[in-house]
């Protein structure tokens, strides 16, 4: 699958967050996406998710068959997203029912993610980086060619973080494609950066794509 943005504009509350942003992606490739809080970040997903509307600008795919780009992507926001009366593998059952394209079951997801143990037990009962750790194995229950990370690594400790890591080069390995916004390193050394750089009185940010 192929990614393209082109020119996009998202005004929000009367303020323009961004505008004039562009990129693209192709099968393996990977996007950081940067920049201090309020710049945008997070809101670029949601439209990349189909949750907000552009002000203008373009979102289109290519080589994907007749999906449309909701039924292309992964979505792992800020907020893990868990039912917490739940345990661990209904959370994720649930996932593959709604989403389709399955790929791990549950337990096998849970196991890839070092929370075998954890199936069985409601989400209330695990620490913030485990809660984290069910919530990107939604990532293995299902194919999806592209994946939009909010602050993946939030909660997350080093050997954690280092899987993650893993998973998506596993991910790009099978062409699949990666938009994480981050303030940390995700152990996408090859990815290209776009920095929304930080707005001046009354402007918009300025973003800013690097190799």
């Amino acid at each position: 699958m192929r990614l393209t943005v082109e020119n996009l504009c998202c005004r929000r509350s009367g303020r323009r967050v961004f505008s004039g942003l562009s990129f693209a992606l192709g099968p393996g490739e990977a996007l950081a996406v940067t920049g201090r809080n309020g710049a945008g970040k997070s809101t670029l997903l949601a439209i990349l998710a189909g949750r907000l509307r552009p002000e203008s600008g373009r979102v289109d795919i290519a080589d994907a068959g007749e999906a449309s780009l909701p039924e292309c992507l992964h979505v792992v926001g800020h907020r893990d997203g868990l039912k917490s009366a739940l345990t661990a593998g209904e959370n994720l059952a649930f996932a593959q029912k709604l989403l389709g394209a399955a790929r791990l079951d549950p337990r096998a997801a849970l196991g890839r993610m070092g929370l075998a143990h954890a199936h069985d037990l409601p989400v209330a009962y695990l620490s913030a980086g485990q809660r984290r750790r069910v919530a990107l194995a939604r990532l293995l229950v299902c194919a999806r060619p592209l994946w939009l990370l909010d602050e993946p690594t939030a909660a997350l400790d080093t050997a954690s973080q280092a899987l993650l890591a893993t998973l998506m080069a596993e991910h790009r390995a099978q062409g699949g494609l990666v938009v994480a916004a981050t303030h940390q390193a995700l152990g996408l050394d090859d990815a290209k950066e776009l920095r929304i750089g930080p707005p001046a009185a009354g402007a918009a940010p300025a973003p800013e794509v690097r190799p």
